[in-house]
């Protein structure tokens, strides 16, 4: 005999099935706590947007997941730049590219940058040049040429449609140019070269520069490699970099005394400051 009790069971046993029942085709399933879930913290290109929401319109919330430009003067969350490892942790922190930079797009700040910007930050490499020459080849050599003589195949035949001469990277002006002026091209691009700051990261401009310093050492019957640079006295071999962060104990006399013979062989004044 069917009772009111037996109906109010069966109801709510049905109740507990579909609350429990689980996701499953086009059906989501079923959510205690979907603030918890679908929360409005920031991550980067992710939108999750659902039909329970509360604190707007479908376009608000996606706001909250469009692509924004880091605070000025701030760093990404990671690494300025360079990957490094957390030695106290032994967590490696890869690299994410992300550093201020701090000079306009003005001429006069061009010059500034020029001025100030000499070294390198990063030591030459064998992997590094490796990297460099395969990014030189997909962004630079189409108009500046593989061998950095301004005979990229935007100039030559059948390409010939450049409508201005490209830099020649292996001139004299641009061998004596100091690191700056190639950072600060690739920033903001100069003349009819367009801007490169969204095509290259922070690592892998400088190891653009880095090759397009071997391509000019080549030019010139010089050596720019991971053990010994000819071409000038600012940018290191990764061999006297490594031996320069060494322990100090690790030091000897002779890794000295061939680090001043290197110095003495490199040209007098190339800290590359374009006048």
């Amino acid at each position: 005999m069917v009772t009111i009790k037996n109906i109010i069971i069966a109801l709510g046993f049905i109740i507990i099935v579909h609350a429990c029942s689980p996701a499953g085709g086009e059906k989501p399933g079923h959510e205690f706590m979907p603030d918890m879930v679908h929360s409005t913290a920031y991550e980067a290109n992710y939108y999750n947007y659902y039909y329970y929401n509360t604190w707007g319109s479908e376009d608000d919330y996606k706001k909250y997941a469009m692509p924004r430009k880091p605070v000025q003067g701030t760093i990404a969350r990671g690494e300025a730049g360079g990957a490094r490892r957390d030695d106290d942790r032994g967590i490696a922190i890869p690299a994410n590219g992300n550093v201020p930079y701090y000079y306009k797009d003005t001429e006069e700040e061009r010059t500034r940058a020029i001025t100030e910007i000499i070294d390198n930050p990063l030591p030459i490499t064998e992997a590094g040049l490796k990297q460099g020459k395969e990014l030189y080849d997909i962004y630079c050599a189409i108009c500046h040429g593989e061998k950095a003589d301004g005979n990229g195949y935007l100039v030559r035949d059948p390409g010939g449609v450049y409508p201005n001469q490209p830099a020649i990277l292996t001139s004299d002006e641009f061998i004596a140019a100091s690191n700056g002026r190639f950072y600060h091209g690739i920033i903001y691009g100069k003349n009819v070269m367009g801007a490169h700051a969204d095509k290259l990261s922070y690592l892998e401009r400088w190891e653009v520069i880095h090759y397009i310093r071997s391509l000019q050492a080549k030019s010139k019957g010089l050596e720019y490699s991971e053990k010994v640079n000819t071409l000038n006295n600012v940018d290191i071999p990764g061999v006297i970099y490594a031996a320069m962060h060494a322990p100090e104990e690790t030091h000897s006399e002779e890794t000295e005394e061939n680090h001043s013979e290197q110095g003495e062989h490199q040209q007098d004044d190339n800290h590359g400051h374009d006048h």
